[in-house]
Parts: C-alpha cells; sequence; structure tokens
C-alpha cells in the first residue's frame, strides 16, 4: 500500500493548499450592499426625475392660468393639488406672464435637502 500523500490533485484546484472554496459566496456577500445601494440611488433617482415633471407640468399650467386672467390663489391651489407643498411665485415681462414653483423633493433625497424648481411663461392675454 501506497501512503497518503495530504496534496492531491483536485477539481479546481490543489486540496491541502487552502483551495478557494466559498470565495464566490464571500465575494457575493461583499457586493450585495454595493448592488443594493446602487439600485436605491437608481430608483431615487427616477421619483425625483417624475416630481420634478410634474413641478413643470403644474409650473406650464399655472402660466396658462395666469395668463387667461385667473387669480394668483386659484393658481396656487390647482398647483398645490398637483404637487403638495409647492411655492408659487409670477413675475410679468411685457406681453408674458411667468410662474416659477418649488418643492421640496419627497422619499430619499429629501434627506439631502434638494428642492426642485420648475418655471413656465405665457401670453398675458387677460388683462
Amino acid at each position: 500500500m501506497r501512503p497518503r500523500d495530504p496534496v492531491r490533485l483536485r477539481r479546481g484546484g490543489i486540496r491541502g493548499l487552502g483551495g478557494d472554496e466559498g470565495a464566490a459566496a464571500a465575494e457575493f456577500a461583499v457586493a450585495l450592499p454595493a448592488v443594493a445601494l446602487v439600485l436605491a440611488v437608481c430608483v431615487a433617482a427616477v421619483g425625483v426625475g417624475a416630481q420634478q415633471l410634474r413641478l413643470q407640468d403644474a409650473a406650464a399650467d399655472a402660466a396658462r392660468g395666469l395668463g387667461r386672467g385667473e387669480t394668483t390663489g386659484a393658481v396656487a391651489a390647482r398647483a398645490a393639488h398637483a404637487v403638495p407643498g409647492v411655492t408659487l411665485s409670477t413675475s410679468r415681462s411685457g406681453e408674458l406672464v411667468c410662474a416659477r414653483l418649488g418643492a421640496a423633493a419627497r422619499g430619499p433625497a429629501a434627506l439631502a435637502g434638494l428642492v426642485l424648481e420648475a418655471g413656465s411663461c405665457a401670453v398675458d392675454g387677460g388683462r
């Protein structure tokens, strides 16, 4: 009988020399939090983008309403219905009336103190 050799070839490596069993699981455990963080940031960015689009639509609607001669209060109420917590500022320049809306970002972006703004102008035909 031959004496047992402590070092024998095995699939994928040499037995007895500290092979790489479990290395994939360890790498996965290290990478998983980073992947989860990137995914969370992407989802938050999509949410901020959607809120910015709603804010821009509300600003365009507010400018058109002001251009038609609606009161600032009515326009502000409609904008607040579209985007909660919105602030409205208006300006007139020649034949144009402009509306600028601002609102704090919601969701995880609120932790960063992100404030979104949107503006739009329309012809002032209601004077």
